[in-house]
């Protein structure tokens, strides 16, 4: 464990990922490009990305069983070749199915890659380097949209749709070589896991999963922080600030301070994560808390927002998805290994069960606010700036709804460590006055 050896597994294994990332992403800087390629409406865009999410989504749970019954390799194997396969498609399509087809395998291939990456973690290494590698794997991963929004965002408006994803689809087949060659399931000296053997034993493992509070907190956890920088960057940020002026390089150049953000307060997240255990639910509704105030700010600006307020936006946001990854540290610390692979599947689901609500609901707003500018005698303006004032207003209805859930997985959680462990969990507030008190003692 924590071997030489291991960092090379790491290091093939979150290549895989970023390339994962990079065709999970790449929809949202083609977005305009793809309204007209196939002469669709906002809505029918936000449901060919809402598609890929809701597979992602429904996917995570049967990964995570057959993570626990066959191990991460061969399912990092199995998601990059049909991530590679699904955006050829997708290069290839005129039609607007044959598009929809496309984004679906690249939905399944990208369901089975990163809960499979965290599973290797456990499997390589151990102590408290696993938060902050975590959230190393989480940071590393996002380069693969900070690839989507700068050379794949240049290769689409130079060389074309079909040889932009193409060549991003043969990236993750070159992948799956890489994988092939250096991962393996389990370091030698790792501690034996006792795997789920039938069907129906992995089923109780995921219903086991599922009943813990910790497990659910974790998916609250994933919910509420993930969602609204998974809108962002996959469908409707490049639109956004389209309409608000700025060309496709600049909106593309914006969202790598999402990457930038995330790459920054990811390893301090993990540190604070290792430091303070008992405190992780306290960082998550921190950090909705910030979204909740950069997003009214900006949404209430009088005019259009200036740049360095969607600067401000989108660095709280790019915070998310590092904050997401606690998610994940919750599964770890309250499932066994046996059915690790179905918590991280269940606390997966969170954050884009949420997005695909959002995506499809800020599709349809936009939608609804044109028809009626258009009844009025206005001219169509899809992607107009008090349309999207009006539409990310989405954003509160699901992510509150995601907190006051979060609240009550919290209690039970807390509830359940204080009756089998004998571990009293304060209020944050008491814990700061007694840490304080003692100070001034000393």
């Amino acid at each position: 464990m924590n071997s030489a050896r291991s960092w090379s597994v790491w290091g093939a294994a979150v290549a895989a990922y970023v390339l994962a990332v990079l065709q999970r992403s790449s929809l949202g800087v083609a977005g305009v490009d793809a309204t007209e390629r196939f002469a669709v409406s906002a809505s029918a865009l936000s449901t060919l990305a809402v598609l890929q999410i809701v597979v992602y989504a429904g996917m995570q749970v049967p990964v995570g069983v057959l993570l626990d019954r066959v191990g991460p390799k061969a399912l990092i194997v199995t998601g990059s070749a049909l991530l590679g396969t699904g955006q050829i498609t997708i290069g290839l399509a005129t039609e607007f199915p044959v598009a929809v087809i496309g984004r679906v395998l690249v939905g399944v291939g990208d369901a089975m890659i990163f809960i499979s990456v965290i599973r290797l973690l456990t499997n390589w290494f151990s102590g408290r380097v696993l938060p902050q590698l975590s959230q190393w794997t989480g940071n590393v991963g996002q380069l693969g949209q900070l690839l989507s929004a700068l050379p794949f965002a240049w290769a689409l408006h130079g060389v074309g749709w079909t040889w932009s994803f193409a060549v991003a689809g043969a990236l993750s087949l070159v992948a799956l070589l890489v994988v092939l060659l250096v991962v393996a399931n389990a370091a030698p000296d790792a501690p034996e896991i006792d795997r789920a053997t039938t069907l129906r034993e992995a089923g109780r493992s995921v219903v086991e999963a599922m009943r813990r509070p910790g497990t659910r907190l974790g998916f609250w956890s994933h919910f509420v922080t993930q969602s609204s920088g998974t809108v962002f960057a996959l469908l409707w940020g490049t639109p956004f600030l389209i309409g608000l002026g700025y060309t496709r390089g600049e909106a593309a150049a914006m969202l790598t301070l999402l990457v930038v953000s995330g790459v920054l307060s990811g390893p301090l997240l993990g540190i604070l994560t290792a430091r303070y255990p008992m405190r992780r639910s306290n960082l998550v509704l921190g950090i909705v808390v910030a979204l909740a105030l950069a997003w009214a700010a900006t949404l209430a600006w009088p005019e259009e927002p200036p740049l360095w307020m969607l600067v401000v936006l989108i660095v709280v946001i790019g915070v998310g998805g590092p904050g997401s990854f606690i998610g994940f540290d919750f599964a770890r610390t309250f499932n066994p290994l046996r059915s690790l692979g179905s918590a991280n599947g269940v606390v997966n689901v969170g954050g884009f069960l949420a997005s695909f609500v959002m995506m499809y609901s800020i599709g349809l707003v936009l939608d609804l606010v044109d028809r009626a500018r258009v009844a009025a005698g206005g001219a169509s303006d899809l992607f107009a700036w008090d349309s999207f004032r009006l539409a990310f207003l989405v954003q509160y209805v699901v992510v509150g709804f995601g907190v006051v859930m979060l609240l009550r997985a919290r209690r039970r959680t807390r509830q359940r460590m204080r009756e089998s462990e004998g571990i009293e969990v304060a209020p944050l507030w008491r814990a700061v006055a007694r840490a304080w008190r003692r100070r001034s003692e000393g």
